[in-house]
Order: structure tokens, then sequence, then C-alpha cells
């Protein structure tokens, strides 16, 4: 037996030095609200998803990647980052499905999500590679060059790369040292051919790591133990129910058990399957299961010589697949939809087609697409899988603006897009429903009748709007105004008024601005435009008329 067992190690010992390991690589995505932003027509985020789902499938076998993304939950969140995949061989369906399903919305805190990336790789103790996707600099007062030093500094062979997507190259400079300090590269990515360039590079093509030749070294042979294995653990869904066998949702962590029997000290193993065996000392431990990071349960156990243990743990609980959807004919779910099912104690949210785990019996469901919200509770029998469409009847307005009707686009992230409720309160203000910035950008809308109204500088527009569910419509405000450039050399503030008076005898102050120089959008109309300066010196006026679509220019002096 001893014979036996030395000469399967020396076997096993021999194909190490034939195989290639790979490293340990972590794609860290930016999820934040800039990726709505767009390149050639389409958007960021449309750009990475497609890219990252091609890329992996060239991706060689063996490679064990995770995936982190920040940004992608909150707004105005620093700590919204998610480790959203464990580095793993075999992870990139799961990345691609998650990536797939990213709402980005928040702000960029690009340092903190390397530097969580890079523990969670053991930077410290392996080599480790964090490949970092961003189209944004950091919002989060963090300095991404001193952390690539440090992080370079305690780590054993740490890499980052970083992809600048969509970056100028000043903004590239900024964020280049992440790279240039830990000995990677950085790539300058204007388009989607230049970002699937970069992945490739950094993902499909990374260079494999091989064993040190003193793993391979022959060990001494040990006595072969009275049994294969010692404990053989099992799981299921329902009583009677087939085995979870690699489900790699289930969480086991063993603990040695203390004198209460209850877990204590350090894990002593944590394996991410249904079903698995394994080896330990005599003694009584207490195996801590989750299924999905919920439905916890504490399984005891002894191993004692010559037997084999045999923790079972029956989660009593079914797989919920809800597919969120715009109308009941929609064929996929929809992406930008949020999921949260709420369970027991316990609710998860995701975006997009969301599955979970949940305990049988009574689950709510709720959907949010933007201001459209919808909710719904029914039961989930043990060992089933039960698929539910949730329709959230939802449209979508496509904001653009004109100066004139018929005349010139505005192209501007400045205009202020906000949707509101056509019926008007008593005091004649409007209930807001939704909002955004930027021509060319989206709003979500529910259903009926709405008012789509613009503003930029001094001016405003508004039109009505009405959407079916799934409907898609690029509705144009004309906002009926023209730009006003004033040059005020000398001044140290610039008022533009109405140049008609009121009952009183007053006019109206359309805006001002602190400075020699001063540009806002107004209807059409005269206007007064008054300098101040300082010290002693009188103020002065200047006549100025703006028409609808046009650019008028001023200087006072």
């Amino acid at each position: 037996m001893r014979l036996k067992a030395a000469l399967m190690l020396l076997a096993g010992l021999l194909a190490a030095t034939e195989t290639i390991a790979a490293d340990k690589t972590m794609i860290v995505l930016d999820a934040s609200g800039s990726m709505w932003g767009q390149i050639d027509g389409r958007t960021k985020i449309d750009i990475a998803r497609e890219t990252l789902g091609t890329v992996l499938k060239s991706v060689p076998v063996g490679t064990e990647l995770g995936l982190m993304v920040y940004g992608h939950r909150e707004k105005g969140s620093c700590s919204d980052i998610e480790l959203a995949v464990p580095p793993g061989a075999g992870t990139e369906n799961a990345i691609t499905a998650f990536v797939n399903g990213i709402n980005p919305k928040g702000k960029t805190p690009l340092s903190q999500s390397v530097e969580q990336a890079a523990d969670i790789l053991k930077y410290t103790e392996e080599k480790a590679t964090v490949v970092l996707v961003t189209d944004g600099l950091e919002t989060c007062e963090a300095d991404p060059c001193a952390l690539a030093s440090a992080l370079e500094k305690k780590g054993v062979d740490f890499t980052t790369h970083v992809v600048g997507f969509g970056l100028t190259e000043d903004e590239g400079k900024q964020v280049a040292c992440l790279a240039e300090n830990t000995g990677g590269k950085y790539f300058q990515a204007s388009d989607a051919a230049q970002l699937v360039a970069a992945l490739t590079e950094t993902v499909a093509e990374a260079p494999m790591a091989k064993p040190r030749q003193e793993e391979v070294a022959v060990a001494e042979p040990e006595p072969a133990p009275a049994v294969e294995f010692n404990a053989e653990f099992d799981s299921v869904l329902s009583e009677g129910g087939p085995s979870l066998g690699d489900n790699n949702e289930v969480a086991w962590q063993i603990y040695k058990a203390g004198a209460d029997g209850k877990p204590t000290g350090d894990t002593v193993e944590t394996q991410y399957k249904g079903q698995y065996s394994g080896n330990y000392p005599p003694g009584k431990y207490v195996a801590v299961v989750a299924l999905q990071g919920a439905s916890k349960r504490e399984i005891p156990f002894e191993v004692k010589d010559g037997a084999v243990a045999k923790p079972f743990v029956n989660f009593d609980a079914g797989l919920l697949v809800v597919t969120p959807k715009r109308t009941p004919q929609d064929a996929e779910g929809d992406g930008e939809a949020a999921v949260q099912i709420v369970f027991g104690g316990d609710s998860t949210t995701g975006y997009g087609t969301t599955k979970q785990y949940v305990p049988a019996g009574e689950v709510t469901v709720n959907g949010t697409i933007g201001p459209t919200k919808v909710s719904e509770t029914f039961a989930v029998k043990a060992g089933e899988t039960l698929q539910h469409d949730l329709v959230i009847g939802s449209g979508t307005v496509l904001n653009k603006a004109v100066y004139a009707e018929g005349g010139p686009a505005v192209d501007s992230g400045e205009v202020f897009f906000e949707v509101v409720e056509a019926k008007k309160a008593i005091d004649g203000t409007r209930k807001s429903v939704a909002y955004n910035y930027g021509t060319g950008t989206k709003i979500d809308v529910p259903t009926g009748d709405l008012v789509l109204t613009a503003k930029l500088g001094s001016a405003t527009g508004e039109v009505p709007i009405s959407l079916k569910a799934g409907e898609m419509k690029e509705v144009v405000v004309n906002l009926n105004a023209g730009v006003l450039a004033i040059s005020a050399p000398g001044g140290n503030f610039i008022e533009v008024l109405s140049a008609t008076k009121d009952i009183q005898g007053n006019q109206k102050s359309m805006s001002y601005n602190y400075g020699t120089e001063w540009q806002d959008t107004l209807p059409p109309g005269d206007y007064v435009v008054r300098v101040k300066y300082e010290g002693d010196r009188a103020p002065k006026e200047g006549k100025a008329t703006v028409k609808a679509g046009e650019r008028a220019e001023i200087t006072v002096q």
C-alpha cells in the first residue's frame, strides 16, 4: 500500500512538471454613471459588454479569472465595490452574464477597487494580476499613483494593467501610473476595436506561469490512510432530491468544534461545491453551510479513525429565476431593470434576469426601471425551479433639444432634461418623475401622459409625451433660445437683465457671473448687460438683442 501511494504521488508530481498553471487575474470594470456616455453612437457599457463577451471566448482553458465591479449599485457612493465573480478557472460565462446585467450609475473609486482586488488575489503571497478598465478618473479622494507604489513594494509579483476607455491623452497620464509603477502596461482605447485589442493582450493572451522547479521535487512517501476519504459532504434542495453535486453556489466552511459544540478558531477548509470529499485529523467539527450566501446551516460531525463521516444538509429551498420585462411579449429580460428578491430575513438585488435560491415559502419580488416600480408576492416550493416573468411597464425617452424650430441642435452635456407629471399642483408646479443631463441621453419613464422639459442656462422648453410599455421614442424639445456672449474688460461682475421693466420699474435679473466674461442661453428678446468694476469706477451698461437659434456677442467697456 505504501509503495502504491508513493508511485501515485510521483506520477502526479511528474505530471505537474508538464502542466502550465494559469496566473490569477482580476478584471476590475468601471460601471460608474459615465459609462452611459457614447462612442460612435453606442454607449460605452454596451461596447464593454460585447467586447468582454467576445474576448472571454478565446481565454485559454485553465486561466483563473475573476471580476470586480464598481459604481453599479449606488449613486454618489465611494464604497460601491463588488466582487462579482471570485477568481477561478471556467468563470468566463459567469463574468459575461454579470456584465450583461450591469446598470452604471455611481462614482469612480478605482484606487480602492484595485486595492481590494489585490487583497483578494493574495498579492503579498502569490503572483497576481489586475486588469483595470476605466472610462474616468478617480473621484473618491485617493491617489492611484501612491497606491501602485505601495502594492508593488508589498507584492510578491504584482502587476496592474490599465485600459483607459475613452479617456483623453491627458486623462490617461493620470491613471497610467497604476500600470507603470507595478510593471504593467497602459492601453489607450478610444473605440471598440482598441478595447478588444487591449483586453485580448491583457486577458486572453496573458502569459501563463510554469510551476517552480522546487514544486515538483519527489516527496517522501506517506503512509496510506485506512480509508481514501474520512469525510464525505453532500447537500440537496429538498427531501429525497438529487445531490447539488458540483454546484458552486454551495459554500462549506469547516471549523473545529468548541466545548459548546459551536464553531471555533479559523476555518480548517472552505469548499464551493454541493458535494465533495476530504480528509481531516480525528476530532469534532462544525460545517457552516450556505446556499448562495443565504440559507445558512450548522452541521456538527465527528471524524474517527477508520470511519467515514457524512455531513449532510437539506436546504429545503427552491431556485427562483426572475426575468424582468417591459411587456409580457418581450423575448428577453431587460438588463436595466433592478430586481430585488426578498425571502425570510434576507434579500438580494440583481439587474436583468436574476437567479436566487430561496427557502421554500413566500417570496416577494420588487422590480424597478427608473421611476416605474412593481411588486409581487408568491410561493416557491422546495426542490423546484420557478421561472417567473416580472412585467414592469416602462417606456424610454431619447432626449434631444434644438435652439429654434428647424434650427441648430443643442449638443451639450449641460442640458437638464426632466420628466414631470402632466397635471399641475394647485401652486402650478408639477411633480418630478425622472431626470438626466446631456443631449442624446435617455430617461426611463412610466406609461401615460407626461411632460419632458429641458433647461440650458436661462432658457427652458417643454414637450408633452405619452409612451406605451416597451416603447422607445425620440423627443425633441425646442428651447426657443439663442446664445449671448459677453466680454467686459476690467470688470469683475456681469449681470444680464431683461430690458423690459415691471410696474415698479424693476428689471428681471436673468443671470450673472463674476469675472470679465460670461455666456448664457436666453429666450429671444432685448436685454441690458450691466458690468461692475472694483474701486470707485462707475458701472457700465450695454444693450443686446438675442434671436432664437443665433449667437450674439457684446463687449462692454
